[in-house]
């Protein structure tokens, strides 16, 4: 289950918030149910982040909210962005590979 999330960050933010993002990915890597975890920047808008993280289930995504180093660095990602996230899920219905 791909959870795509679209966030703004405040100007100057950008380093700061992407080492704290890294922390948590490295974290989620060891979670039951992860299944990858993607950072984009847009080219276009370089205060923007694009984060596609892959669950097993929805249920294993909301079990990793409950971690410490979760409930720790959404403390710092916050006061980082410029506003609240928007997140989608998606359902996978192709997933070509090499």
């Amino acid at each position: 289950m791909p959870l795509v999330t679209d966030i703004t960050l405040k100007e100057g933010s950008e380093p700061e918030w992407d080492a704290v993002m890294r922390e948590r990915l490295e974290t989620a890597r060891q979670q039951p149910g992860f299944v990858r975890g993607q950072l984009l920047i847009p080219l276009a808008d370089l205060n923007k982040r694009v984060i596609i993280g892959t669950w097993d289930t929805r249920a294993a995504w909301e079990a990793w909210h409950e971690d410490a180093t979760f409930v720790e660095t959404r403390k710092r990602l916050e006061g980082l962005e410029a506003q609240p996230g928007e997140q989608w899920w998606h359902e996978v219905i192709l997933d070509v590979q090499p």
